[in-house]
């Protein structure tokens, strides 16, 4: 895989087979970056996270330590043909030990909350947290709130 144009991958990781990584990427240790996983510009991948082959990340995603992106809703189908990627949008955060069943989509500029599990699409510009995800509120409000912390 070419890492070029400032992209970086902290060793251990996995990048697989047809993999394309934009420009300007960060990959953290451990993390694991399926076949024919396609990551647009600026995407952060912390540590330890697992992207299943096929799923597409736009430019801007954050996606956060431990994080599961899946593709197989009935493992192991051996089967490609049935997996069901997830796509994130641009500019959507996904956080630390998240899980994104496959099939449901981040919209973009949405945020997943630490820990939830997301079992529908997420709507762009909305926050859900929880198991199963539920929304809690606007990105608006959400960035309202990081900007109060700060």
């Amino acid at each position: 895989v070419d890492l070029d144009q400032g992209s970086v991958a902290w060793w251990p990781c996995h990048i697989g087979r047809g993999a394309e990584i934009g420009p300007e990427c960060s990959i953290g240790a451990l993390a694991h970056i399926g076949q024919r996983v396609v990551l647009g510009r600026r995407c952060k991948v912390q540590g330890s996270a697992y992207i299943a082959d096929e799923c597409v990340l736009g430019d801007d995603v954050f996606i956060g330590p431990s994080a599961v992106l899946l593709n197989d809703k009935f493992p192991p189908s051996n089967d490609r043909t049935k997996w069901r990627p997830v796509h994130v949008g641009t500019g959507a955060v996904i956080g630390g030990n998240a899980t994104v069943i496959p099939g449901n989509n981040v919209g973009e500029h949405s945020v997943l909350a630490a820990g939830a599990v997301l079992t529908k699409d997420l709507p762009p510009h909305e926050v859900w947290g929880g198991n199963p995800a539920v929304f809690l509120m606007s990105r608006e409000a959400y960035e309202q709130r990081r900007e109060v912390m700060t």
